[in-house]
Parts: structure tokens; C-alpha cells; sequence
């Protein structure tokens, strides 16, 4: 689940080139909503708000959510592979949150089993997006020992 459903053409179309590569099991779907309005004087607050019911109400109760956030946990690619494989092994299906501009509601990150950071810089939305999808995909290349992940 991500924020923001209108990304530049190139955010896409990378995005669409790793999670083609998914193995097939995984049934990977990206699921967008809408950024919360934003206007000059208006607050954040309300925009994060909205955005945090939308993907509230997108999750399935028994889905185990991880939240990509940048105060979250920051693992090297290997250990995310590890850690990925650890979360498939339970046969939960696992919904990743990436939130909009202004990050997440706090009832986001309360339903949130694990949070994890792609990096402690900012990151624009969309490169954030195909760096997750990148990274799942690695994660997979470790997990079937394929030569595309390098130490």
C-alpha cells in the first residue's frame, strides 16, 4: 500500500520491472490511494489523517503490517532477505505501508507489527517506492541463492 496514486512514468515502469520478477507465488499487487489534499494554510495533519483511514481500511485484519519509515529499522539488504523469509515462513500474508509526503497517521504506525527504513535520508516518494521494489526483489535473488545480489 503506498500514497500517492500518480507517480512519474519512470516510477512505474521500474516498479513494473522488479515486481515482474516476483516469483509467482507471491501474488504482489501495488495498491495506491490518493495523497490527502494539501493546500497553502491548510494543515498536514488532516491530509495525513485521511490518507491513514484510506490504508486502514485497505488492510485485511490478519495481514502483517510493516511500515517504511524512516525512523524505522535499518537492516543491510542480506538481513532484510533473512528477515523477509522469516516473515513468509508464518503463511501470513504481509502488507507493506509506504506513506505519503508528510509520513503517516499514529494509528498507521500502531497497526504496524515492524517498521523499517530504506535509509536514514529523505527520500523522494516515488524513489523510495522502486527502492522497496528493488529490494524485495533482491531479497528473493538471496533466498534462491541467484547471482544477482553481490558481497
Amino acid at each position: 500500500m503506498a500514497v500517492g496514486d500518480r507517480q512519474p512514468a519512470w516510477v512505474n515502469n521500474a516498479c513494473r520491472d522488479y515486481t515482474a520478477r516476483f516469483p509467482a507465488q507471491w501474488k504482489f499487487r501495488l495498491d495506491a490511494i490518493p495523497a490527502g489534499h494539501r493546500s497553502r494554510n491548510g494543515s498536514k495533519r488532516t491530509a495525513i489523517e485521511t490518507e491513514g483511514r484510506k490504508l486502514l481500511a485497505s488492510i485485511r485484519p490478519a495481514e502483517f503490517v510493516v511500515l517504511l519509515d524512516e525512523k524505522g529499522k535499518i537492516m543491510s539488504s542480506r538481513d532484510f532477505g533473512t528477515q523477509l523469509s522469516a516473515w513468509l515462513s508464518t503463511g501470513r500474508d504481509l502488507c507493506f505501508l509506504i506513506g505519503g509526503p508528510d509520513g503517516v497517521s499514529p494509528t498507521c504506525s500502531v497497526r504496524a507489527y515492524w517498521s523499517l527504513s530504506l535509509s536514514r535520508m529523505t527520500l523522494p516518494h516515488g524513489l523510495a517506492r522502486v527502492m522497496f521494489c528493488e529490494q524485495l526483489y533482491r531479497a528473493c535473488t538471496l533466498a534462491e541463492r541467484h547471482p544477482y545480489h553481490r558481497d
